[in-house]
């Protein structure tokens, strides 16, 4: 095959791989198997000294690698509050901000210099205010001023258009993997979008990279962002350019850079098409992988989200083979790392244009906001009821009232913490980090009838046992609507209760839902519900109404308040992978 040569693939953006390989029984209840995990470095990173010292390392018969990888920066370019899950309960501390990362990745890079090799695994220009107003060309000087070795697309990447996709990415000053995103040709799979592979040597080891996006971007996201992109399944290329990488190019190690989420990453260490990469270094579901989940064939890391952390890898190798590894989640602490004033300098260049606007104070907040639970967030419970609120308002002009309100679950933004006893401003930037999409306001009919198939394909969506039917991860918030569910049970038989108003829901009744609009949504689908009637737009956008709700009732405390339980789980379930020894912290 030649160097980056066209693979044509019959494969659809919608169609599904096989299910075969041992992670099928991934799922509430845990995993069938145990995974052994790879040996990880203290928070000290007392294990990557010691690789310094490897004898291999010092009579020059083996390389020290350093792989550092940030993802889902989302846009985040300042320190900001950061939430933990320590002791058995929340806590909060400063960290990220762009210009303390540069400080950590020269630190890094002195220690190394030959080498040390930084990705960035993608969702990086979408989820701020600033990448926002500037339709992500804000990132373009600051991941340039980083110096990165590869980058590659993830799966909010595609919000501002194909064409914009290009041309932010195309800012980086690095090379762009993407190993199944391509030039859509009449409905099929044209040219590569991105280089499909990409190969450099650090320290005397040659290094090959191969990249994964979501293959389900299009069902995700508003379809009409993808407009002009495919996607492809891994296993319709992925062995085909693993072998390219290892006999023809001769790379000593092979790193798969993938944006799929952790339980779809995981299951694809384990496929027989993958065997050859070294690493999945992943991302997506803004996971904090402190010691590598080792599959069959590969070793997979996520390294958190909003620049609080960046994943470090140092691998010794000798002779085509990693010898020896640690790895080290780095927290990107305030305290630890001060802020590097070149990067200072680019930060406030780029956000110049847009300051003012954006630390306009819109309301306050009494107690956190917060997005990191699976089930239900206090954040969520803001926006849903700022939701309900607005849309009651102006149906009320014609004498109708809406039943429930609608959001998407998501893990977007950092969390917002008041001072003991204080309250926390509530700035226009930070709304955009709550909304990074202003999406209308959309109303419709919804049969009761609908609503446990509907549940119950939401909840598959978060707690399917087979991982390649998981995306997204959390779920659908709600204001209005209260369910009970058992998330270890079979598909179609998780719901056990469905309240709303107080009342268990009326298969023979039609109730009224709000949600936000998507342009490439069927006429009668509101919020992935289909067959809803009477879908119409209302006057105002999410950001109106949460404007509105906090200009009326700040200082506001959302917090929660068990509109989404379940049997077998915690209000407070933060991880993605029970019954390993990952968990979310």
């Amino acid at each position: 095959m030649h160097h980056e040569a066209h693979h044509e693939s019959t494969e659809s953006a919608t169609s599904r791989p096989s299910r075969r390989g041992v992670l099928r029984a991934l799922g509430a209840g845990g995993l069938a198997i145990g995974l052994a995990p790879l040996v990880a470095s203290s928070a000290s990173g007392v294990g990557a000294a010691s690789l310094h010292q490897s004898r291999a390392v010092r009579n020059g018969s083996a390389r020290l690698l350093t792989i550092l990888e940030t993802a889902d920066i989302h846009g985040q370019l300042e320190t900001h509050d950061e939430f933990f899950w320590e002791n058995g309960g929340p806590a909060y501390r400063r960290a990220g901000g762009m210009a303390r990362i540069q400080t950590l990745v020269d630190r890094v890079r002195a220690e190394n210099p030959q080498g040390t090799v930084l990705v960035d695994g993608g969702d990086c220009f979408q989820g701020s205010g600033w990448v926002a107003l500037s339709e992500g060309a804000a990132m373009g000087p600051v991941m340039r001023q980083l110096k990165y070795d590869a980058v590659i697309p993830g799966n909010w990447e595609v919000v501002y258009g194909k064409q914009q996709l290009l041309d932010v990415m195309g800012d980086y000053g690095a090379p762009v993997v993407s190993t199944n995103m391509f030039h859509d040709e009449g409905g099929a799979p044209g040219a590569y979008l991105f280089k499909p592979v990409h190969v450099r040597v650090f320290n005397g080891v040659r290094v090959g990279f191969l990249s994964y996006n979501d293959p389900m971007v299009p069902v995700r996201q508003d379809p009409t962002y993808s407009e002009g992109i495919k996607f492809t399944f891994p296993e319709a290329n992925a062995a085909e350019w693993i072998r390219h990488l290892r006999e023809e190019r001769g790379c000593d190690l092979v790193l798969a850079i993938t944006h799929m989420g952790i339980a779809q990453q995981v299951d694809l260490a384990s496929r027989d098409y993958m065997q050859g990469v070294d690493y999945i270094l992943g991302a997506d579901t803004h996971e904090r992988i402190h010691t590598p989940i080792e599959g069959t064939h590969a070793k997979v890391t996520e390294p958190g989200a909003f620049g609080s952390f960046v994943g470090r890898l140092d691998l010794v190798v000798e002779k085509g083979q990693v010898k020896e590894a640690a790895y080290d989640l780095m927290e990107v602490g305030e305290a630890e790392y001060d802020e590097d004033r070149k990067m200072r300098t680019v930060v406030d260049q780029v956000q110049a244009p847009y300051k003012a606007e954006l630390s306009q104070v819109l309301g306050t907040t009494a107690t956190p906001l917060l997005r990191y639970y699976i089930m239900e967030t206090p954040m969520d419970n803001l926006i849903t009821d700022a939701l309900f609120e607005s849309t009651s308002e102006e149906l009320a002009k014609t004498g109708r009232s809406v039943d429930v309100a609608l959001s998407n679950g998501f893990r977007f933004c950092p969390p917002l913490v008041p001072e003991q006893g204080g309250t926390a401003d509530v700035t226009r930037e930070y709304l955009w980090s709550m909304l990074p999409v202003n999406a209308g306001a959309r109303v419709a009919t919804v049969p009761g009838s609908l609503l446990k198939g509907w549940m119950e394909k939401e909840l598959n969506n978060v707690f399917a046992k087979d991982p390649l039917q998981r995306f997204g991860g959390w779920v659908v918030r709600m204001s209005g609507l209260e369910v009970n569910f058992t998330a270890g049970a079979d598909m179609g038989k998780r719901v056990n209760s469905m309240r709303i108003g107080g009342e268990e829901v009326d298969p023979t009744r039609d109730y009224t839902f709000v949600a936000c609009e998507r342009a490439g949504d069927p006429a009668d689908v509101l919020c992935r519900i289909k067959g809803v009637r009477d879908r119409e737009d209302l006057s105002f956008t999410l950001h109106d109404a949460v404007e509105r709700y906090l200009g009326k009732h700040s200082p506001v405390s959302p917090q929660q308040e068990g509109r989404v339980t379940a049997t077998d789980l915690p209000p407070t379930v933060l991880g993605q992978l029970p019954g390993t020894n990952y968990q979310f912290r």
